[in-house]
């Protein structure tokens, strides 16, 4: 099977980019051709170049609305699937989906987007949320289905009214297994928390700063893995609480899977989400994990049995919810070996690359019976 993946930008890696990588080595080692499509150059695509993935930059699909060069985008996007002549193209983030729909719809190949969170989700500015619905509504005939990485997600567009049941299918995330040496141990002290996070608006990293603040009685230290365009305002803010000095401002990291592993509780706060790949990274890890009840969270995290969920801004319980994890030690161990046999049971990789698997065969199986009742 030749299969072109097609995401917006390289600039940054956030969830839906190590959900391309990954689908794409594995396929590449299953003997399927693989090629990602990515706008422009960066670490994502030294990414792709470091595991041997093949790639191809291109110059014109960027991430703002910019009709011009969204036009050049189109037309570029359709030369190099032409050229390509995939049998399927699987599309991933907003833009690329837009695009790589109708491109690929006007060579007659068969499509699939990925919806890694909708943009209309609960948490986005109610002016933005209707743009981006019409939006998707629009693109949405131009798919042969449309994955959604959470059941929220499904049903959200089925609210939306974006597409039928029928071509809206559920296919939770997936992670590839670590190593046991890569387990944590939640019950050591001092306790270090981890948020692993993009600084952009989605993710919510002063809410988690001020509950800490209330916190200093306690013995903690907090890493904040990720970069991004917020950074220098949040690191700001921890110098307005000062806390400065108990929050280590890591950056992109290559080890997160390592730095889980010494960590012993996991956090994230967010405003919006799909189903943070980061929540699933820290159940594998065998972490207790507090994270914002927003968008599918609630479908990797089970309220009291692998973590607890606090309302999206909602400081005082997501401090309380802290202070008591911190606070015992039983309890982040409990709750650490609960995430990671559910991690086990519902969000390995092998799962969710048989699901996506059987995605791809349907649409081809579709294609090709259209095909040949066409030749009769």
């Amino acid at each position: 099977m030749r299969i072109v993946y097609v995401i917006t930008r390289s600039d940054a890696i956030g969830g839906a980019h190590v959900h391309v990588r990954d689908l794409a080595l594995n396929l590449i080692r299953q003997g399927h051709a693989v090629t990602v499509l990515v706008g422009g150059k960066g670490p994502f695509t030294k990414e792709l170049a470091a595991q041997g993935v093949p790639y191809r930059s291109l110059r014109h699909l960027v991430r703002p609305i910019r009709p011009g060069t969204d036009l050049r985008g189109l037309w570029e996007l359709r030369a190099t699937l032409a050229q390509l002549r995939p049998d399927l193209v699987a599309t991933h983030s907003s833009k690329a989906g837009w695009l790589g729909r109708m491109a690929a719809r006007s060579l007659r190949i068969p499509v699939i987007f990925t919806a890694h969170g909708w943009a209309f989700t609960e948490g986005v500015p109610e002016g933005k949320r209707r743009v981006y619905a019409l939006a998707e509504r629009l693109a949405a005939p131009f798919a042969d289905r449309i994955i959604t990485v959470s059941e929220y997600d499904r049903r959200l567009a089925l609210r939306y009214r974006i597409a039928p049941a029928h071509k809206l299918v559920l296919v939770h995330n997936g992670m590839p297994d670590v190593a046991p040496v890569l387990r944590a141990r939640p019950e050591s002290e001092p306790v270090r928390l981890v948020m692993v996070a993009r600084f952009e608006p989605p993710k919510d990293h002063v809410t988690l700063l001020r509950a800490l603040a209330g916190l200093r009685e306690l013995a903690w230290e907090l890493e904040l893995i990720g970069d991004g365009p917020l950074l220098e305002s949040v690191r700001e803010e921890a110098g307005r609480l000062g806390l400065l000095e108990r929050v280590c401002f890591l950056g992109t990291r290559k080890d997160v899977a390592e730095r889980l592993a010494g960590a012993q509780l996991f956090v994230l706060a967010s405003n919006w989400e799909g189903l943070p790949l980061s929540i699933l990274e820290a159940m594998r890890a065998g972490l207790p994990v507090v994270a914002s009840d927003v968008g599918g969270v609630r479908e990797a995290l089970v309220e009291g049995e692998n973590g607890f969920l606090v309302p999206r801004g909602d400081e005082e319980t997501l401090r309380a919810r802290l202070r008591q994890l911190l606070s015992a030690a039983s309890l982040r161990r409990k709750m650490g070996q609960a995430g990671r046999r559910r991690f086990q049971e519902l969000f390995t990789f092998e799962r969710m690359l048989g699901k996506t698997l059987e995605v791809y065969k349907t649409v081809l199986d579709a294609k090709l019976a259209q095909d040949g009742a066409c030749r009769d």
